[in-house]
């Protein structure tokens, strides 16, 4: 994706939260935001942190062997990519690469980082699909199937077929070894096309063992329960009334919602705007819906900051280890 058309969408976003919270009304959302306290804006903050550590668990697992190195390195490469995600202006496959070399740079080989970060992002979609599904469902039994919001079951059903039929186009390619191995490479490690042999054996590893493929599926569903627990009470503490499940149901939905809106970065305004329209339809008002996303949108900012930092702090001693060594190789 070119990195005009990204900025260009992060623009509009950032445009289209600032009218939608004027237009929903400026003191409600800011009431909102601060009745929620720094006491609860802290336990927030730690429960996403958490979520990290399972979604880090379900990359950890995918390694037949960590070369080494155990799950903080995972956690760690976990929160850089979703931190890169959420604040660096870049699409969704930026903050994948980004944290598959930050656990490259922890001491994971190369090809194990870069392939098992492949097999994680089928196995979260994976995970995701059967989380919109049960999503959907839970619309069906809130607002009945013949109500007029009807439409969204057609979408948040379609969308997980259509999903599951990509995601299985996506194995397909991995299994097919080299050829499949030599794209990714050449998108994903431009300078490394040469390893894509590696790569490719690194993949085959990983899905040679069903179980830990399975595992992480498995730990992904649980990590998408979470993150809708954490939605759930963050909502509490600004106000809102609701239910658990029926966070998960619109916690869903934002999850399918932001896959299609991948082009945007951080889905900034396509988030604010689902949670304004779908907090109404259970019982919330549009001002918690916009006030929970701008509090998700901070805790990204006070957890992502300082990891990114330890990241370009990683970044640069590597660089300049690298730098006398590169030097004497001129020299010869």
């Amino acid at each position: 994706m070119k990195r005009p058309v990204i900025l260009a969408a992060a623009v509009l976003g950032v445009i289209a939260t600032i009218c939608l919270v004027f237009y929903i009304g400026f003191d409600a959302v800011m009431n909102a935001i601060g009745s929620l306290g720094w006491g609860g804006f802290a336990l927030v903050c730690s429960l996403t942190v958490a979520v990290f550590g399972i979604l880090s668990a379900a990359w950890y697992v995918l390694l037949p062997t960590q070369s080494g190195r155990g799950w903080p390195t995972f956690f760690w490469g976990r929160a850089v990519r979703d931190s890169a995600g959420d604040i660096l202006p870049l699409s969704q496959l930026g903050g994948f690469v980004i944290g598959a070399r930050a656990v490259a740079l922890r001491g994971v080989a190369a090809a194990d980082s870069y392939a098992s970060t492949v097999v994680d992002i089928t196995t979260e979609m994976l995970a995701q699909i059967l989380f919109v599904v049960l999503g959907a469902l839970l619309f069906v039994k809130h607002l009945g199937f013949h109500s007029e919001h009807s439409h969204l079951f057609v979408f948040l059903l379609i969308g997980p077929i259509l999903a599951a039929l990509g995601a299985a186009g996506f194995i397909v390619m991995q299994h097919r070894g080299p050829e499949f191995a030599e794209k990714i490479a050449g998108r994903i490690l431009p300078k490394a096309v040469g390893h894509a042999g590696a790569f490719a054996r690194s993949i085959g590893a990983i899905y040679a063992s069903p179980a830990r493929v399975v595992a992480s599926i498995g730990i992904h569903f649980i990590g998408w329960l979470a993150s809708a627990g954490v939605g759930w009470i963050a909502v509490r503490l600004l106000g809102g009334h609701i239910d658990y499940l029926s966070m998960l149901a619109i916690e869903s939905a934002l999850s399918a919602i932001r896959s299609a809106a991948v082009i945007v970065p951080s889905a900034i305004g396509v988030q604010e705007a689902t949670y304004a329209m779908l907090m109404p339809l259970f019982g919330v008002g549009p001002d918690i819906g916009v006030a929970l996303s701008l509090v998700k949108r901070a805790c990204s900012i006070v957890i992502g900051v300082p990891v990114l930092l330890s990241w370009q702090g990683i970044e640069s001693r590597q660089a300049l280890a690298m730098a006398p060594r590169e030097e004497r190789l001129s020299g010869n």
